[in-house]
């Protein structure tokens, strides 16, 4: 975090070290306990798309997102010593919001809280092979994370609305730190040739920009090979 001038999270080093094939992976970043969830796809399919935007999370505002959440939870202590927003649950915060002087603070609070229950949730809805309101979450995600927590950009908004018009798609959401970068989309796998044909043509007109479609596979995590 210091050397690399980011205080990002870690989520990806996690997943990459201890990932799961045909698994996601359940994770408190506050005590590192986890649990893997199996993901089963079945007839369906996870398509990566990257808006080809170039950016760059250190001189984003992905820094400036932390220390928002940092303040925040300052308001927040006024009510119970809380350690990190992770500990608050939606309705502690609802008891509590009034401290919380600035609407730009309360709306990325408001995010992180209901984001932590929409994991909670997705947890739930994996285990019982319940896509239909995983991808649910998804847009629900993506929609908080555009319009709470700022995160998003035009070209990460246009990919999730195509994705939206394409029949099949349970799901689509940003990924990763924002600003720029990839979505993530659900969809049945019968429909995937139909959606990189629709999307792809709707972005490019949209945007002037070439997005790359990407058919991914749950594998393990970084592993000796004998």
């Amino acid at each position: 975090n210091e050397f690399v001038g980011m205080n990002c999270g870690i989520m990806d080093h996690f997943a990459s070290a201890l990932g799961r094939e045909d698994h996601a992976i359940f994770l408190n970043c506050k005590t590192l306990a986890y649990v893997h969830v199996p993901l089963s796809l079945e007839n369906h399919s996870l398509v990566i798309v990257n808006t080809n935007k170039k950016r760059g999370l250190v001189d984003s505002k992905y820094n400036e997102r932390r220390s928002e959440c940092e303040r925040g939870l300052q308001y927040l202590r006024q009510a119970r010593h809380w350690s990190c927003l992770g500990e608050i649950s939606v309705q502690d915060f609802m008891n509590s919001r009034q401290l919380i002087p600035d609407q730009t603070i309360d709306n990325r609070v408001t995010h992180v809280l209901t984001e932590n229950k929409r994991v909670l949730e997705a947890a739930k809805a994996l285990h019982r092979k319940d896509l239909a309101y995983f991808g649910q979450l998804m847009m629900d995600s993506h929609a908080s994370l555009s319009a709470l927590y700022e995160v998003s950009c035009e070209e990460l908004d246009i990919l999730v609305d195509e994705a939206y018009k394409v029949d099949g798609v349970l799901g689509a959401r940003m990924t990763g730190g924002g600003f720029g970068g990839c979505t993530v989309n659900l969809m049945q796998t019968s429909v995937i040739e139909q959606f990189i044909d629709s999307v792809g043509k709707a972005y490019h007109s949209r945007t002037g920009l070439s997005a790359s479609f990407y058919l991914p596979k749950i594998g393990d995590g970084a592993r000796q090979i004998e």
